[in-house]
Parts: C-alpha cells; sequence; structure tokens
C-alpha cells in the first residue's frame, strides 16, 4: 500500500478538516460529481444505521483517501448504504494505490460488497463480477439541446408528452411544478405511492424498512453545496399528480423515488415531472441527471446516453468472506439469469405482479 495508517471511525467523528479534505479530492476525481459520494450522505447513513464507518487512509501524514462502509457479522462489508445507495466506492487521491486487502484488513473487513460500483475505481473494479448500466439525461447544453436531442431521436415520444401535459392542464386545473419543495406533505405522499407501487409490481417495499424512511426524512433536510435533498412535485389543480426525491450536487442530479398517482396515469405525468425536472435542473446549471441503473421504459425514452457502474465484492481469504459469497451470489446469478432471457424475464415480472394481487386480495 502506498500509504501509511488507516484509521476507522464512525461518520460523526470526522472533523471538519477531513470532511474538507474528502471534498477536495471528490473536485479534483474526473468522475460526475455523484452526491452519494459525498460525506454528507455518509453521515447521514451513519445516523441511521449504527454500523456505519469510515476508513482514513494516511499518507505523509495528510488524509489522502476516504473509504465508506458499514460492517456486518464476521466482519462482512459493504458497500455505504447498500441496497438504496446508487453509486459507491472510495474516494482517493488520484496518484493513491492501496492494496486491497491490507485496506480490508485494516479495516477488520473480510469483504467489501458494492452493487452500483463507479465506473472509475480501480482498486474494486477488478473485483467486479457483473457490469450494469445506468441511463443519464445530458443537459450540460441547456434544456432546449436536450429538446432538441429529443425530437431527432424520438419526436413521437416527445410531442405526445407535451400535449398530454397541455390537457392534463384543461381537464384537470393549472399545472405547476416545483423544483424544490419543502412541504413534509408532499414527501409523505411520494413515499405512499411508492409503497404502493412497490407492493403493486410484487416487489419489495423499501419503505417498509424503518432505517431507509428515516435515512430519507434526514436527507430531505440536507442542504450542503454537493448534497442537497431535492423534492420535486407536478401539480395539477393545486394537488400533487407525481413527485420526485433524490439529491443533487451542484453538477449532478442523482435521480432516486419518483412515483405518481396512478388514478392519472392517462396523463403520464412521471415523463412530464421528469422533463420539468431536467429543464429545471438545466436552469440551475445541473449537466446530468443520473436515474440510475435497471431497465425501465420511461429512462429509454428520456436518456441521451449510458454510464456503466459495477457489482461485485472484494475478499480476503477468511469464513467471512466465503459466507458473503454464499449470502449473495447465488441470487446474484440467478437474477442475471432471468434479465439475460427477456421472455423469462417477462415472465417473472407477471408472477411478482399476479403475486401482489393475491397478496392484497
Amino acid at each position: 500500500m502506498n500509504s501509511g495508517r488507516v484509521r476507522v471511525l464512525r461518520p460523526e467523528e470526522l472533523g471538519e478538516g477531513e470532511r474538507e479534505r474528502w471534498r477536495e479530492l471528490r473536485a479534483k476525481s474526473t468522475a460526475p460529481r455523484n452526491p452519494f459520494m459525498e460525506p454528507e450522505f455518509t453521515d447521514v447513513v451513519g445516523r441511521v444505521r449504527p454500523r456505519a464507518r469510515v476508513a482514513v487512509v494516511y499518507d505523509g501524514g495528510e488524509a489522502a483517501g476516504f473509504l465508506p462502509h458499514e460492517r456486518g457479522p464476521l466482519g462482512q462489508g459493504r458497500a455505504i448504504g447498500l441496497g438504496v445507495s446508487d453509486c459507491q466506492g472510495a474516494v482517493l487521491r488520484q496518484d493513491l494505490a492501496p492494496d486491497t486487502r491490507r485496506l480490508l484488513r485494516a479495516c477488520s473487513l473480510s469483504s467489501f460488497a458494492f452493487d452500483n460500483l463507479e465506473a472509475e475505481q480501480g482498486l474494486f473494479v477488478p473485483h467486479a463480477v457483473e457490469e450494469h448500466t445506468t441511463y443519464v439525461i445530458d443537459v450540460e447544453q441547456g434544456y432546449e439541446a436536450y429538446e432538441k436531442v429529443l425530437r431527432a431521436r424520438s419526436p413521437k415520444f416527445l410531442k405526445t408528452t407535451l400535449a398530454k401535459e397541455r390537457r392534463l392542464g384543461r381537464q384537470v386545473g393549472d399545472v405547476r411544478f416545483v423544483f424544490d419543495e419543502r412541504d413534509p406533505a408532499a414527501l409523505r405522499t411520494l413515499m405512499a405511492w411508492k409503497s404502493a407501487q412497490y407492493r403493486r409490481t410484487g416487489r419489495r417495499d423499501r419503505f417498509a424498512q424503518e432505517w431507509i424512511t428515516r435515512l430519507v426524512g434526514r436527507l430531505a433536510g440536507t442542504r450542503a453545496p454537493e448534497c442537497t435533498g431535492t423534492l420535486s412535485v407536478l401539480y395539477a389543480g393545486g394537488r400533487p399528480l407525481a413527485a420526485h426525491f433524490g439529491l443533487r450536487s451542484t453538477t449532478v442530479l442523482a435521480c432516486w423515488f419518483p412515483a405518481y398517482d396512478p388514478d392519472f396515469a392517462k396523463y403520464s405525468p412521471g415523463l412530464i415531472l421528469h422533463l420539468r425536472m431536467a429543464e429545471a435542473a438545466a436552469a440551475e446549471g445541473i449537466g446530468m441527471l443520473d436515474m440510475g441503473r435497471g431497465p425501465a421504459e420511461y429512462k429509454d425514452s428520456l436518456k441521451t446516453g449510458e454510464l456503466p457502474v459495477y457489482e461485485g465484492a472484494a475478499t480476503r481469504p477468511g469464513a467471512g468472506a466465503a459466507l458473503q459469497w454464499l449470502g449473495r451470489e447465488p441470487v446474484r446469478r440467478a437474477h442475471g439469469f432471468v434479465r439475460a432471457r427477456p421472455r423469462l424475464a417477462s415472465l417473472a415480472v407477471r408472477t411478482l405482479r399476479g403475486a401482489a394481487r393475491l397478496r392484497r386480495s
């Protein structure tokens, strides 16, 4: 390891100088400034996840790297907020190249699992077992330039969505969009919609997990230049029809939890919401919206590009690493097998929805 000692701290134990050093290292990275990689996100996770830790790597007496993580039984480590965080990895000085196993040993970790590893993570990408795609919207040249891209690539989509927005205004009432809504009731509405969507589609309800609800609630009040909780809401006739909660830095809006009122599905309020979010983000000087990994029809319609993210685990020999493999690898392989076969994937989706209907009946 081209470095000296490693200190492992709780997130709240980091000094302001160390936090500022973290921000400096992120600013020098060539990767997009995703807010999930900022100290503020790790700090909030630490308030709801007692096993959250940060390894601070020193070189020549100065902090030269940070590895936010959570430590489980037998030292099974995982990326901070794994399961909800959409961008993961270490924050390192560009010339720093730690030895992965020695770093894990210094953290008392037998493994370090990730499922949305940032593409430029040279420390952990060699340990990836699967590459995924995250879908992005480029508004670096402004919203009008983005609309031109949509008109050229999928003119019917844009024309239809804008027509639905106008019809929504005529039939339901004045359409209003708020990029940064501070009303707690609107956040509760979004979480209720999202929970219902999870149940309707047969997926695990993330908001049934108390720590995720608490995490989102705390992040909604987080106001930092590179990590600000942002609730965006589309209203019509004075009532909310679609909403999204995510995190934004000065250059990236990380899309996280979008949902809409299914009673108004015919107007495609979710698509209208995303167009208005792109417009507002561009006006704020934000250059990219990251819609996250996982295919979806709305992402295909809205995207301008794609970026890779990685899934896998770095390990060192021991019982903890073996348990990590047994706990994750069979499930990951089963998911990969289904994703690679569209007909099987379609059947899986229908099965999940059918099971959800049975649970509701």
